[in-house]
C-alpha cells in the first residue's frame, strides 16, 4: 500500500483553508505538552487543552486543573457547546504494554489509575464527536484506528489506538516496518531506524533525535518527548474528520 505522506506541511483541512477567520474549537483532555494537539491545530482545528500537571511548554490557551472534573463542569454550565470535538488522552500506564509486561514480570512500578471508563462515560455525555487514545496493551478501548509511526515516515514506531465516538474514518493498512528500535535488549546492542521514545539509559536517543523521530520541535523536555502522540498522528485524524464534516456541510 502507497505509504501516508508526512504531515506538517501544504494546505490545512478544507475548513481552514476556506477563508474563514474562526477554526472549529478542540478540548484536548490530558493534553501534556500539546504533541496531539499541535496535530489538530495544523489540521485545522483551534485547540484548548487541560492537563493536571502545569505544563507550559503547551502551545496552546490551556486550563491547569484535572481534566475529568474540567469536563465535567464544562458539560454542567453548557460550556462544552463551544466546541465541536473532543480529544482525550488519559493516564495509559495501568494497561500500557511495558507495565503488564516487563515491569509486572519483574515486580517494577506501582499501582496505577485506570482511567478511561470514566472519561468515556463523560465523553459521551458531551455529545459531540470525540477520539480517545491508548497504547498497545490492555486498555479497555475500541480499537476503531491505530496508527504507527512508519505510516508518517517517522523516525518512531509509537503504535497508539485510538476509539472514535460519534463518527468513523477508513483504517490505513499497517505498513512493515524497517528494522528494530536502537537500543540495549537483554545485555545486546541493536541499531536500525527507530528510536525508543521512552525511557531514559540503555542507548535511548538524545532530546534533539528524539524531538527529530517524533516531529515536536516546541518542548526539550524528555519526560514530556516520552509521553506525546507525534503530531502526524492526530493530524491525520483531525483533517479526516473535518474533511467528512465539510462533505456533509456541517463544519464549524
Amino acid at each position: 500500500m502507497t505509504q501516508l505522506r508526512v504531515f506538517g506541511e501544504g494546505p490545512l483541512a478544507p475548513a481552514a483553508r476556506s477563508g474563514r477567520v474562526s477554526r472549529p474549537r478542540l478540548l484536548d483532555l490530558f493534553s501534556c505538552a500539546g504533541g496531539a494537539a499541535m496535530g489538530y491545530h495544523r489540521a485545522g482545528f483551534g485547540v484548548d487543552g487541560c492537563d493536571i500537571a502545569d505544563r507550559p511548554n503547551y502551545p496552546f490557551p490551556r486550563h491547569h486543573g484535572d481534566a475529568l472534573t474540567y469536563l465535567a463542569a464544562l458539560i454542567s454550565s453548557g460550556e462544552i457547546r463551544r466546541y465541536a470535538f473532543v480529544h482525550a488522552s488519559p493516564p495509559c500506564q495501568h494497561g500500557c504494554a511495558l507495565t503488564v509486561g516487563t515491569n509486572a514480570s519483574q515486580g517494577w512500578g506501582s499501582t496505577h489509575v485506570d482511567l478511561v471508563a470514566p472519561t468515556r462515560e463523560l465523553l459521551d455525555r458531551t455529545g459531540l464527536p470525540y477520539v480517545m487514545e491508548q497504547p498497545n496493551g490492555r486498555a479497555k478501548i475500541r480499537k476503531d484506528l491505530t496508527l504507527c509511526g512508519e505510516m508518517f515516515g517517522l523516525g518512531v514506531i509509537r503504535h497508539r489506538n485510538f476509539e472514535l465516538g460519534g463518527w468513523t474514518v477508513a483504517r490505513p493498512a499497517h505498513v512493515p516496518h524497517r528494522g528494530r528500535v536502537r537500543g540495549w535488549r537483554h545485555g545486546r546492542f541493536y541499531d536500525g531506524p527507530y528510536v525508543a521514545a521512552y525511557g531514559a539509559g540503555g542507548g535511548k536517543p538524545s532530546i534533539p533525535e528524539l524531538q527529530t523521530a517524533m516531529g515536536i520541535t516546541w518542548t526539550d523536555v524528555r519526560e514530556e518527548l516520552t509521553e506525546a502522540i507525534p503530531p502526524a498522528y492526530t493530524e491525520f485524524i483531525g483533517r479526516a474528520y473535518l474533511a467528512a464534516t465539510e462533505t456533509l456541510g456541517v463544519a464549524a
